[in-house]
């Protein structure tokens, strides 16, 4: 009997899902300059945590894996899960599948937001605070703009995220020039582009306390997404006040995207694709999409890494390899939404 893939099957692709990401994670600790045998990054997971907490040894292995690489992948795997999970709420939030962080003007508030706490010297929580703050005012003047124009349609909004994050840029590219050329500037440029380089413990608990906090609110309200697909005549009959379920569920993705863009900088694409390749997978209902747009996002994100440390002697900025590949695939995208529309996905 031949086995046919349905949405009936989600859960199942979640899970299978969930456990590729778990062994990517392991995978993804033996590459790099140094490779690694599994079984020894087994031995140093193990041995670590389970005999040795207080890390009593400290051979090559051990410092290559719980010094250099673990905070790395994990730093990578929540920053790609956020930004899938922002991803696929803005896409619901809005009803259409050309919605994401990076065309709303979102990630470019939040990079200049992070530029000027760089400038200010405020590390780390005050790249944090100014990158979540500069990126909700870079969606709401979008939102107003598309307002004032008289329209509230996604093309509208799309074409306010681009002025506004045009408008965000020019403002980089002048903090960049007042920047120091010594000390402030190659950090910047560089932190820009993306990269997970200088992954930290300090970091990657930033990131993990605003992926939880936002990402378990987000899954919370799973339920409730799916009513931005309804009226706010039909949703109010419901008892759901939708402009208010609205800020809050943009209130958590500024903050998944904030959080991302404080510890590595620029990394685009991550929340306009994977969101619509998910949908493809388990459907478009959100209780099924979030949690599988979030897996996705972590192996995505995580197989881009090991790419971007592992093609060249130099490693290469992550955000530019997720550009190579995001242009593309959302070209695709947009001609497949204008010929069959997103309800056929």
């Amino acid at each position: 009997m031949r086995f046919h893939w349905t949405h009936k099957h989600a859960g199942l692709l979640t899970l299978i899902l969930f456990a590729l990401l778990l062994a990517e994670m392991v995978l993804s600790l033996g590459l790099g300059r140094f490779r690694l045998h599994t079984t020894e990054i087994l031995r140093v997971l193990l041995h670590t945590r389970l005999w040795h907490a207080g890390g009593t040894f400290y051979d090559v292995p051990w410092v290559v894996v719980e010094i250099i690489r673990l905070p790395r992948i994990l730093m990578v795997t929540l920053c790609g899960v956020g930004l899938a999970l922002a991803g696929a709420t803005m896409q619901g939030v809005f009803r259409n599948p050309l919605v994401g962080p990076d065309v709303v003007g979102v990630s470019q508030g939040a990079s200049l937001g992070g530029v000027l706490a760089i400038l200010l010297g405020w590390q780390p929580m005050g790249i944090v605070a100014m990158a979540f703050g500069f990126g909700l005012v870079g969606l709401l003047l979008a939102f107003v703009l598309a307002r004032l124009a008289g329209r509230t349609s996604t093309l509208a909004l799309v074409l306010s995220g681009i002025i506004i994050g045009s408008f965000f840029s020019s403002f980089l590219g002048l903090a960049q020039y007042y920047a120091d050329p010594q000390t402030q500037l190659p950090g910047i440029t560089y932190w820009l582009l993306g990269s997970f380089a200088s992954a930290t413990y300090q970091k990657v608990t930033i990131v993990a306390a605003a992926t939880l906090l936002a990402g378990c609110g987000l899954l919370l309200l799973r339920w409730r997404i799916n009513l931005f697909s309804l009226n706010e005549t039909d949703a109010a009959m419901l008892g759901t006040n939708l402009e208010r379920l609205r800020w809050i569920v943009i209130a958590f993705v500024v903050l998944l995207v904030a959080s991302q863009v404080s510890v590595s900088g620029g990394v685009g694409w991550v929340g306009l694709i994977i969101p619509h390749l998910a949908r493809m997978l388990v459907g478009p209902e959100h209780s099924k999409l979030l949690p599988a747009s979030g897996f996705l996002g972590g192996i995505y994100l995580l197989t881009m890494d090991d790419l971007a440390r592992s093609m060249a002697s130099q490693e290469i900025p992550i955000g530019l390899l997720t550009g190579i590949v995001g242009a593309p695939v959302f070209a695709i995208l947009f001609w497949k939404t204008q010929s069959k529309g997103w309800i056929h996905d």
